[in-house]
């Protein structure tokens, strides 16, 4: 049990050296919109002009409201909260997957190479859904993972009741994951009596909550498509399942192959008589893992492939490849350590220095105008980091900015988000805030006007700021250094200066 020392300090062990390769970056992608809202709810006076673009959609999840209210009670500064989170979210994740391989192997180097090929890949990317296994940043989406594995474990257990309670606490988490872990674990938990090789103390074969995971995924209605709307949706790919690339297909099927593999290994080694109860666990899993692929697939054909469907493509039914990749690398790691790991210290080193190596430099290859670890109280790294230091420290709460609706892409950018870590309000940008418009239709209006206005930044000047001024009430920029003639700039530095509009 982990009141194990030796194996908590496996499992804290796994966790910084998962936290290593993986990189931390507070404010990138998602967390443009998570940590705003953190901040927003520990400081409502922030965000006056553009709440909206978090706020509409975050009445759904108790996330940010978790965090603060953390943030509160411990007076934790927020920056070293967000880190001990992120800390505690993937050590959580990797003791429910040790949890899990403790069940499915009987040797305890099968066990720790499932958990360490787990925390070797954490950034390996879901074929096509955007997602990776965890983020480089807090997100609602690892600690849902977490209660959602711990639950599965609870159904490997017989024990329904603490399945549903964990599953229940997901729900305010991530609304759109944890329906996913709903249905594995129907699936996991289904007829169990059926097999004699393995006899969990209790599990109904049929729980209310498990049913309702057939349903869950329609429970959601949105407004209707808007043109708008559409125009929203074709900035984010995964949403069209035709035009993903024969790779992303491969990255569906190969999986569901490859457990179904790993279930007839499991299978030929229960047929010998060789530890019968752990390696018929390993072969359901592996089995039901499949069951549910091929269940969830079709699921997510039948709503984003007819045209009068469309408005279901924003659930991201295709996101259950997430649960599948964890079991799948799970479950490999696991089996290499069975098979050719063993108790060869040599070994150990030549899959997993070279994989972890791999997967440091895939990260640094992604973002590679900040510091790998962008841990609290360093300062900041790139130039965008250190204008929106600027602007938090120096600029009125109630600003208004705007500034190159694709300022993520560029470079030395690395997608951090300017609301998160600027902590002002701007204009709708090109690259993020569709993917709310996609959930919110009511925003669609909005985002386009102000697109259309910014439409041309890179050749504005000083009348085009105006008019930004005059239309939205913009009062500051970030623009390229040195900046267009005729604006006052408090703030510059090699790459960008912050102007007033006046």
């Amino acid at each position: 049990m982990l009141t194990n020392m030796k194996n908590l300090a496996r499992l804290l062990v796994l966790t910084a050296l998962a936290m290593l390769v993986q990189g931390y970056h507070p404010g990138l992608e998602d967390d443009a919109y998570y940590l705003a809202a953190i901040k927003n709810n520990l400081n409502p006076a922030l965000f006056p002009h553009d709440a909206d673009f978090f706020r509409v959609l975050f009445q759904a999840t108790a996330f940010d409201k978790l965090i603060a209210l953390s943030i509160r009670w411990t007076h934790v500064p927020l920056y070293w909260g967000l880190f001990l989170w992120q800390v505690a979210a993937t050590f959580l994740i990797l003791w429910g997957c040790w949890r899990i391989a403790r069940r499915c192997f009987e040797e305890e180097y099968a066990q720790w190479a499932a958990v360490a090929m787990v925390a070797a890949l954490l950034t390996l990317p879901v074929s096509g859904s955007g997602l990776s296994l965890t983020d480089q940043h807090l997100h609602p989406r690892a600690l849902a993972t977490a209660l959602i594995l711990a639950a599965i474990v609870a159904v490997l257990d017989g024990r329904r009741v603490l399945a549903g309670v964990l599953l229940l606490l997901a729900f305010p988490l991530h609304l759109n994951m944890t329906p996913f872990g709903v249905s594995y674990c129907f699936f996991l938990g289904w007829n169990l009596k059926s097999n004699p090789k393995w006899s969990p103390r209790k599990f109904p074969e049929h729980s209310p909550a498990a049913a309702a995971a057939l349903l869950i995924p329609l429970g959601w209605m949105f407004e209707p498509a808007t043109p708008t709307w559409r125009q929203a949706e074709a900035t984010r790919s995964f949403y069209f399942l035709l035009h993903w690339h024969w790779y992303e297909w491969l990255g569906i099927v190969g999986p569901l192959v490859l457990l179904w593999w790993f279930r007839s290994l499991a299978l030929g080694r229960s047929s010998t008589g060789i530890s019968t109860v752990s390696s018929a666990v390993l072969a359901r899993v592996a089995e039901r893992t499949v069951y549910f692929g091929v269940f969830q697939l079709a699921v997510a054909l039948v709503l984003m492939l007819p045209p009068p469907l469309e408005r279901f493509r924003s659930l991201e039914p295709m996101r259950f490849l997430h649960l599948v990749y964890v079991f799948f690398v799970l479950l490999a790691g696991g089996l290499l350590g069975r098979y050719f790991l063993k108790r060869h210290v040599l070994r150990w080193l030549l899959l997993f220095v070279p994989l972890s190596a791999g997967m440091f430099y895939a990260q640094r290859q992604l973002y590679p105008g900040t510091v790998h670890l962008e841990l609290p109280g360093r300062p900041p790294s790139s130039a965008w980091l250190q204008a929106f230091q600027w602007i938090s420290q120096n600029t009125p709460v109630d600003s208004y900015f705007a500034l190159d609706p694709r300022y993520m892409e560029m470079d030395g950018e690395d997608y951090h988000g300017f609301r998160a870590l600027a902590e002002r309000s701007v204009l709708a940008d090109a690259l993020k805030d569709p993917c709310i418009v996609v959930r919110v239709p009511s925003l669609g209006p909005r985002w386009l006007r102000e697109m259309n206005a910014q439409s041309g930044w890179r050749d504005f000047q000083k009348p085009d700021f105006l008019r930004l001024k005059s239309q939205f009430g913009v009062d500051w920029v970030v623009v390229a250094n040195p900046p267009v003639a005729g604006m006052t700039c408090p703030y510059t530095n090699q790459r960008l200066a912050v102007c007033r509009v006046e």
